[in-house]
């Protein structure tokens, strides 16, 4: 009986010459292979790939890089502080739903905390070669260093730009107009008359788009609008909003958030005037995130699905960086759901 060990192939890093050797092909037509090269033909390809999948060949992606001054790498840009980005569970899923469409692509994913000291240095990082295109979440509208880079690098916003000069930039945005015009017409049907808002930082689309569906709402069922206090999106920021409400004096049986954080505040802050949810005042929220679903009553709300909307954000700027044809604007769908504070 033959000693195994005679068959053994010895264990070598397969190379781009072996591949060709295999392939019986040249160097340079497996290169053009792995590069993808319109100049290779179908049956060449076929076959330099049964050689690349018998070697188990992995390319180099440094020398890959290189030759097609690519890095298979994308830029997630947070324009905020490192304790609001950790703290809001938005962010969380925007991230998750751009890693889950990255990972059926070569590209990595670089999650950048933009410096609120040294604005520059992302700017630096993103024109120094170092990614093939940007996602930008958050952004505010004095962020125009984001917009112009569009000129240099493909990106894509989370959220509609403000700016003036952006009519050319690309975004996914959640219909935030429409999803806070149902919040408010739901309140309106249950019978709420006196209708407040607590709204989102007004530099800010998501800001600006809820509070206009709010409006929207009211002037079409002919109800004079309540007072409006702007907050951060954050749970202590909802709560003094709520308080600055009530100080108001002005009557009030119903509440519209901007997001769910500033809604788990407003709670709180309705507790400490010893008012309840919902029978002294209706509260409805927007995200549908995990403070929403753990209020004591559970809360009302919109969901706009960010798992969905950084997904459809890495699959259109994985597009752009192709070459391929996209949409400037995609829209993504918002939708009620409805719990036990209204």
């Amino acid at each position: 009986m033959e000693s195994s060990s005679q068959h053994t192939v010895p264990r070598r890093t397969p190379t781009l010459e072996m591949v060709a050797e295999v392939a019986g092909v040249s160097r340079a037509t497996v290169s053009r292979v792995i590069n993808d090269s319109p100049k290779v033909t179908p049956e060449v390809i076929a076959v330099v790939n049964a050689a690349i999948a018998e070697l188990n060949y992995v390319p180099n992606r440094a020398a890959r890089s290189l030759a097609s001054r690519k890095t298979q790498a994308i830029a997630l840009i947070v324009p905020e502080s490192t304790a609001k980005v950790f703290a809001d569970p938005f962010f969380a899923s925007v991230v998750q739903g751009v890693a889950t469409h990255l990972s059926s692509t070569d590209y990595t994913l670089n999650l950048l905390i933009a410096s609120e000291t040294d604005p520059d240095k992302t700017r630096r990082y993103l024109l120094g070669g170092n990614v093939d295109g940007a996602l930008v979440v958050s952004h505010h509208s004095g962020d125009h260093s984001y917009t112009q880079l569009g000129n240099a690098l493909p990106i894509v916003f989370g959220g509609r730009p403000l700016q003036a000069d952006a009519t050319d930039s690309y975004y996914v945005d959640a219909d935030n107009v429409h999803g806070a015009r149902i919040a408010t017409e739901y309140l309106i049907g249950r019978g709420r008359r006196q209708i407040a808002a607590i709204a989102g930082p007004q530099d800010m689309p998501a800001g600006i788009d809820r509070l206009r569906g709010f409006r929207e709402a009211l002037a079409s069922a002919g109800l004079t609008e309540g007072p409006v206090e702007t907050a951060d999106f954050s749970p202590a920021g909802g709560a003094d909003a709520m308080r600055r409400l009530l100080a108001t004096g002005q009557p009030l049986d119903a509440v519209l958030a901007a997001n769910d954080q500033m809604a788990a505040g407003a709670y709180g802050a309705l507790a400490e005037a010893g008012l309840r949810v919902p029978h002294d005042v209706a509260l409805i929220g927007f995200d549908n995130d995990n403070f929403g679903a753990t209020l004591s009553p559970p809360l009302t709300t919109v969901d706009q699905s960010p798992v969905a909307l950084g997904e459809e954000m890495a699959r259109k700027l994985v597009q752009l960086i192709a070459g391929d044809p996209v949409p400037r604007a995609t829209i993504t769908p918002t939708r009620l759901v409805e719990r036990t504070s209204v």
